[in-house]
């Protein structure tokens, strides 16, 4: 398996296969909310697209990075979302890196959003695709983040179905810039479980796919084919 690695600015064509990658903390954040209960979470391309989503419809929930602001229900943050309710609900998310990486790449034929908590999900499912080579979208710091190129070099690895210890790359992603302005409270809108919440190796069992439904992109919790199970995913 070719696996490519690329900042969002490095996106010069749709690939086929894209995975997102934001450890710190979009889509963290996305499998907490799925884990309470959202169906589906719309990425938005502005906060004001978000707000207007949520104008349009006031059961939505909206959140966002950074502190607290008019409108918005939530922040980014998952250490702040793992107590709420949103059984059903649908969430408007706007964040610096994560949406905007998935949205990049709403043209690939399959995307799928990712962190340290769905890492083994993805990988499973990306065992499951039959294609030449995927590419891992790094969306932090102009694609240098090293928690997110971490985590999406492990899920390189356990895509092909190699055996490895992640530790390593948790080390590297406990070491990033990002954890430290998190801890450091340099990033607003922050729990203190926030790092290591993110942290948490394949805290849930599913993957998370995103495709456009009309003119939006969704993303949708997506149940993972058995290990056993070699059929391609459509």
């Amino acid at each position: 398996m070719d696996a490519r690695f690329l900042g969002i600015a490095d996106l010069v064509e749709a690939p086929s296969v894209a995975v997102v990658v934001d450890v710190m903390r979009a889509f963290t954040v996305a499998a907490w909310a799925f884990a309470q209960g959202a169906e589906k979470i719309v990425l938005a391309e502005s906060p004001d697209e978000a707000l207007a989503l949520k104008a349009r419809h006031p059961d939505w929930v909206a959140l966002k990075d950074g502190p607290p602001a008019p409108g918005f229900d939530y922040v980014n943050s998952p250490g702040l979302l793992r107590s709420v309710d949103l059984g059903g609900r649908t969430v408007a998310q706007k964040t610096t890196a994560g949406t905007v990486g998935a949205l990049a790449v709403k043209e690939a034929s399959l995307v799928l959003c990712a962190g340290f908590v769905v890492a083994e999900a993805t990988a499973r499912l990306l065992r499951t695709r039959r294609s030449d080579g995927f590419t891992f979208v790094v969306t932090g710091d102009d694609g240098q983040a090293d928690e997110d190129l971490a985590c999406a070099q492990y899920i390189a690895r356990r895509a092909t179905g190699a055996e490895t210890d992640a530790a390593e790359f948790l080390r590297r992603a406990a070491a990033s810039r990002a954890a430290a302005e998190l801890a450091e409270g340099v990033r607003q809108g922050v729990h203190p479980d926030d790092v290591a919440l993110c942290l948490e190796l394949d805290r849930f069992p599913f993957a998370m796919v995103a495709a456009l439904e009309g003119s939006l992109m969704v993303l949708r919790p997506c149940a993972v084919p058995s290990a056993h199970d070699g059929q391609p995913v459509a």
